[in-house]
């Protein structure tokens, strides 16, 4: 994509599950897209830090040079009075207020169509009967919880139905439940419970207007968009969303955002963030820096980068390898952590950690004798976040490999090793350039204390698969014998 081509940003709010939620969704002209945050949780003790975090719209105006589309008390209409650098705000809940509509809340496809219908009003204003501006128009779309619904009923089931639909660039979705909402102990909601719209939420309803037959998972996009253009944002912190006097993150239990579960918050085969926030609030994932940094790599980055772990294999501690050896029947399951970071910065690009309760499952049956490769993180670097004066993008991933409960005879074993130890634990610093039209990487491994870095040129574009050796730990300790694929791209 051409760097100095902007294109308008839509956003769409999430659910309002009370007609009062509606009444104050619709007196804000963002809808919430302008609400910031000055505290930040830090993840290793819980604390509070003061971050000032002055909201998604207040950023792309310093940032980029973006302007809202509002002029003396409404949304301009005129063509050509607004820019490509634009934010604008798809207010589909004022038909269900009492005080700017009917008071009554239509089916999703009412809202999805609407949307669809709001697109091209954003295209005729800011081009015109300009048919360079009309032929190069693109959106990208933003969208909060249940509003990521209503973008994929419109992407997946109504667009096609338009004689010149709107093109989408990118879509970036915030803590949307892309496989509906489950509750612990009873699983999806209930079909018989219709209340406010809560029905959108069913996987049945949701196949329907999302038109995804029962061949596909529910979270498919069935082929109707590029995977790799849409982005999904995941929540972790469920001990932080308050909504309903906390009954919520009670209901939906504590592997989620406190209301989206986080194996419900992502679309099949997207790249994807994982982020210790919650679902909304002083310390929601829409308000974040976590958020706000993982959109703007998304829009306006020059790499990709998706992190594979490749495992070969995974040891035991020699006395449990004993056991193996004379036959006794041993059981083991790891969890593996990684937080990608950049320098300079206290929050998190990325984050599945034991502590948040996000960490990667893996039971020792999955690596005993095969290879197993882990999706460990997507990521986006972009020339114009480079902190400092540096040539090269960069990054650090964290990877730990943390010590399972080892079950021996099923009989729990704690001889030889400590429960919780980590088996792996180090961080790999990244920088990523393209100079005199080749590729550089350079990489480090924390653990090896020295200032020599690693470096590959690639000659050419920066598009291949780079392999970097997982450090091994000795003979007779439990250890992992894995590569590091980060297969890097154009973005």
């Amino acid at each position: 994509m051409n760097r100095d081509h902007f294109y308008p940003i839509v956003y769409v709010r999430g659910y309002a599950g009370t007609q009062g939620e509606v009444e104050d969704t619709v007196a804000d002209p963002y809808m919430g897209f302008n609400v910031g945050s000055t505290k930040l949780r830090q993840s290793w003790d819980g604390s509070i830090t003061k971050h000032i975090f002055e909201s998604p719209l207040v950023r792309l105006m310093k940032e980029y040079d973006y302007n809202d589309a509002y002029f003396e008390g409404s949304e301009i209409e005129q063509p050509n009075k607004v820019s490509m650098k634009s934010v604008w705000i798809y207010r589909y809940y004022e038909p269900v207020s009492e005080d700017l509509g009917t008071g009554k809340r239509p089916e999703m496809e009412i809202y999805a169509e609407g949307l669809g219908e709001y697109l091209q009003k954003v295209r005729q204003t800011v081009c015109g009967n300009n048919q360079k501006k009309l032929d190069d128009f693109k959106v990208y779309l933003v969208a909060h919880s249940m509003g990521g619904l209503v973008v994929r009923c419109w992407l997946q089931n109504l667009r096609s139905k338009e004689t010149n639909p709107v093109n989408v660039e990118k879509i970036f979705t915030y803590a949307t439940p892309h496989s509906g909402i489950d509750f612990r102990g009873i699983g999806n909601v209930p079909k018989l419970i219709k209340i406010n719209n809560t029905e959108n939420f069913q996987t049945d309803r949701m196949r329907k207007y999302l038109k995804i037959p029962k061949t596909k998972p529910v979270n498919s996009l069935n082929n109707k968009f590029p995977e790799e253009r849409f982005f999904s944002l995941i929540g972790t912190n469920s001990k932080d969303y308050t909504a309903v006097a906390g009954l919520s993150r009670k209901a939906v239990g504590p592997l989620s955002d406190g209301l989206v579960q986080i194996k419900n918050a992502s679309v099949k085969g997207t790249p994807r963030a994982y982020v210790h926030r919650a679902h909304s609030g002083h310390y929601g994932i829409v308000n974040s820096e976590e958020g706000y940094q993982n959109l703007k790599r998304f829009f306006f980055g020059d790499i990709s980068v998706q992190g594979n772990l490749v495992i070969h294999k995974i040891t035991f501690p020699k006395k449990i390898e004993q056991a193996k050896k004379k036959g006794k029947k041993v059981r083991a399951a790891y969890h593996l952590e990684v937080v990608t970071k950049v320098r300079d910065a206290r929050w998190d690009m990325y984050r599945r950690t034991v502590d948040d309760r996000s960490a990667i499952y893996i039971n020792h049956d999955e690596v005993d004798g095969k290879e197993k490769t882990v999706r460990l993180f997507s990521s986006f670097l972009s020339k114009n976040a480079i902190i400092k004066n540096s040539k090269y993008m960069g990054f650090a991933i964290n990877v730990g490999l943390l010590a399972p409960e080892y079950v021996v005879d099923n009989r729990m074993f704690f001889d030889d090793y400590y429960q919780g130890d980590y088996i792996f634990n180090d961080q790999l610093k990244i920088l990523v350039k393209i100079e005199n039209g080749n590729s550089v990487l350079k990489y480090q491994w924390a653990q090896e204390n020295d200032d020599n870095w690693t470096n590959i040129v690639h000659p050419g574009p920066i598009e291949s698969d780079w392999l970097i050796k997982v450090p091994y730990t000795k003979e007779g300790h439990p250890g992992i014998e894995a590569t590091l694929e980060l297969v890097i791209s154009p973005h």
